[in-house]
Parts: structure tokens; sequence; C-alpha cells
């Protein structure tokens, strides 16, 4: 790195940039932390700026499956905590490793341009209430989190009612007395539905594709928790799981949902029971996929048409690094291709934390994420031999870590990764480089 032993740019004070935070202090590397609010949290904190966060939001895995390993939720923390449980416990976090310090908040980076070529540094442009400032630092980590700008479809004619994307959901009231369609089926978009059950009027679902449904419990415990004691090939896995899903779930095609036109975990299975309760108890129609819009009418694909008052698009969000310029993240698609999704293939001066998706994978293994980077930056500080191989290893080609799984051809899944092949790798650079800097 140019300025081999300088200080490191941390964008982000949310889960991903807060364990990258820890990390770097434990392993005496020296760093300056931007956060855009006021306090940590990220997208877990409603009121940050850029949060995409509703009232009714909880986790959808458990905590004993999301928590970080070295620092357990609070008992007194429901199995799904609600968002304002997850923002409390990211500022606890926060407190107990005394991250606080090493942040600006309510600073916003503008801009990051290479000082020269690979590894010489970066020229940041950041901007809080005193005005703008221009730094430099020897590399650069981003972890500014992957659901923050909204995937917004087109759609044909023009929809006269109200029309917004989840991201600009908040509270349930928004649906008092209306007419309401939600557009998508993903985990977002199953939560809303239920919401306007409650509130609205009346609320139909629209689903381009089928979804595998996963119950929030079996057997009375999280659903998550069960299985890990025996590590099963895919294929077993697949019987295995969709047996269970089949007793406890049932046939969701009864209510009208579509088939999944594609197998069990090459898309993120959607984690709600209660969307399938209320088809099947009337609440909630399931509609095709939309043909067109024509004033408050919207015309499905298999010819049928109803009238709305509003419009929720629950479409996902797109990655989203607005203070760079994508060629500097190499991007290809829908996403940066990086080695273990946070390495560059040619530069050691900048990494991108916590781009990375997989059922179950939790707040651990994206803090291995962390780790492995970190260990790697001071691994080639101090000369290491295993940094070096990691760095070889790097700029020869790499594929995403997938397990030789077909994920469907979907923004949201072009960083999606299998866990368990995922882990693995990851794991095993971090015990490489600790080996030799124990």
């Amino acid at each position: 790195m140019g300025d081999a032993q300088g200080r490191l740019a941390l964008i982000g004070a949310g889960p991903m940039g807060l364990a990258t935070a820890k990390l770097l202090v434990e392993h005496a590397v020296p760093f300056q932390g931007f956060e855009l609010n006021s306090d940590v949290g990220g997208l877990w904190d409603i009121d940050a700026p850029r949060s995409t966060m509703y009232e009714t939001a909880h986790l959808i895995s458990s905590k004993k499956m999301t928590e970080f390993a070295d620092f357990p939720m609070r008992e007194d923390v429901a199995e799904y905590p609600s968002h304002r449980e997850m923002r409390r416990y990211f500022q606890d976090f926060a407190a107990h490793f005394d991250l606080n310090k090493h942040y600006h908040f309510g600073a916003e980076v503008v801009s990051c341009t290479p000082l020269g070529g690979p590894d010489d540094g970066w020229r940041i442009v950041w901007r809080n209430d005193a005005g703008e400032h221009v730094e430099d630092f020897a590399g650069l980590l981003i972890a500014n989190g992957t659901l923050a700008e909204p995937n917004m479809p087109t759609f044909k004619g023009t929809f006269t009612g109200e029309m917004i994307h989840s991201s600009d959901y908040r509270r349930p009231t928004q649906f008092s007395g209306k007419r309401v369609l939600v557009i998508g089926a993903g985990n977002s978009g199953c939560d809303i539905a239920v919401d306007a059950i409650h509130h609205g009027a009346s609320c139909d679902l629209s689903m381009r594709r089928g979804y595998y449904f996963v119950p929030k419990y079996v057997f009375g415990k999280p659903a998550d928790t069960m299985g890990g004691a025996i590590k099963l090939p895919m294929t077993l896995k697949r019987i295995v799981d969709g047996t269970i899903l089949k007793w406890f779930v049932g046939d969701p095609q009864k209510y009208g949902f579509p088939k999944p036109d594609y197998k069990l975990y090459e898309s993120h299975p959607v984690v709600n029971s209660l969307v399938l309760y209320h088809a099947g108890h009337g609440d909630l129609s399931i509609r095709p996929d939309i043909d067109r819009f024509d004033g408050k009418t919207v015309h499905f694909k298999d010819g049928t048409q109803t009238d709305y008052n509003m419009i929720l698009a629950a479409t996902g969000y797109k990655l989203d690094y607005p203070f760079i310029e994508d060629t500097l993240l190499n991007w290809q698609g829908n996403a940066p291709h990086l080695y273990l999704n946070c390495m560059h293939p040619e530069r050691d001066d900048i990494f991108v934390l916590g781009m990375v998706e997989a059922s179950g994978l939790g707040w651990q293994g994206r803090h291995e994420q962390a780790e492995m980077v970190v260990r790697y930056i001071k691994g080639l500080r101090e000369g290491s031999e295993d940094a070096r191989q990691l760095q070889q290893t790097k700029a020869q080609g790499y594929e995403r870590e997938t397990g030789g799984m077909s994920y469907i051809d979907l923004p949201r899944m072009a960083y999606y990764v299998d866990k368990a092949t995922y882990r693995k790798a990851v794991t095993r650079w971090i015990d490489k480089l600790r080996g030799r800097q124990a």
C-alpha cells in the first residue's frame, strides 16, 4: 500500500462496518470510520437517513443463528427480534467494543478516487455540517450495506393511485381503508402484505414466480436451528427439507400461489407462515404478473383486472456505491466480481464488506469475512507468506462460491453464495493467516 502502515477509511457503521471496526481495533490497524447517520446500526435504525426499515419488521432468522459469536443477544430478546431490538443490539455492540470514537457521524462520503496505481491509496471527499473535507488514506473499506437503493420496475401504462416502493413503507396505517396490491412476494413483500390485510380494505399479492415457504417454527423450535447437527449433501438436504416443508406448510399452490420453477435453495425461501394462513382464510388473493396499468385498474397477464387505490412494489434493492466509479469495483453484471465477494483481483487497497448473501449466513458468517480481510491487510503489512499466497490466489481468477448451485437470475441473487462452501473457504484462509500472525 502506498502509505504501507497508514490509516484506512471505513465507510458505514451498520453491522458489517461495526464488525470490521472491531477487528481493525483488535489487530491494531489504524482507521477512520464514516457514517451518514448520527448513530450506529445502519438500516436497523429506522430513523437513519437511508434506512428502509418498517415498523413491523422482525428478523427472518432466529437470534441464535444471527448474532455475533462473541457478543450474544440479551436473554430477554425474543427469538425473532424486532428492528428496535436489533438497533439496541448494535448500539450495545459498539459501546462494548468502544467503537464510536473511531467514527465521524453525520458524515457523508461524496467521492473516493485512487491516488495513482493499484495500492497507492485513496483520496476521500466527505462532508458534514462543518462543510466539505478532503483526506488521503492508505486503503478503503466499503461497508455501506446492500439494501438502500430501491429496485423499482417499470410497467406499461400509468397508475393514477398511490404507488410506492417498500423502501418508502414505514407503518401499517399507510394502508388504512385502501384496496392494496403488493407486487413481489419475497420476505418483505409477504410481511407487508400481512400488514395490509389487517389495515387496508383488501389486499392482493402479485407474483411473477413461485416461492418456497418456510415456517418460523418447526417442532416448537426456530426453523433455522433445525438440522445443523448433520451436514447433508444438497441433493439429500433438498429431499429432507422438502419433506419437512410439506408437513408444516402443505401445498401453497392450493391457495393460488404459483409453483416454483426452480429447486429448493436456488433462491432465498420466504420465512413467513402468516401469509399462507391468510391466503387459506381468503384474506389475501394471489395474482399473476402485471400486464399493464390503466388509471386505477391493473390488468394482469391472465386477462383479469382489478381496481386499487394503492400499489406497493416490494421488488427489492440494487447494489449501490454512489461515491465510487463502478469500474474501480470490478463490476460484472449486477454486482462487483470480487474474490470471496470482498477482495479485488488486482488491488490490495480496496475491499467491499457485506456484499454477501446466503441462507442462514447470519452476522457471524459476515464477521468471518471481515476477519479474513483484516488479517489479510495486517499480513501484507507484515510480509506474511500466507497473505502473499492469498494475494496470488485472488489474482488468478475465481468463481463465486455457489457450491454448484444454479441460483435464479435476479439482481439480488448476483452476490448469493452457498453458506457451507463460502464459510469453509473463508475460515480456511483465516486459519492460514492466523498461523503466522498469532
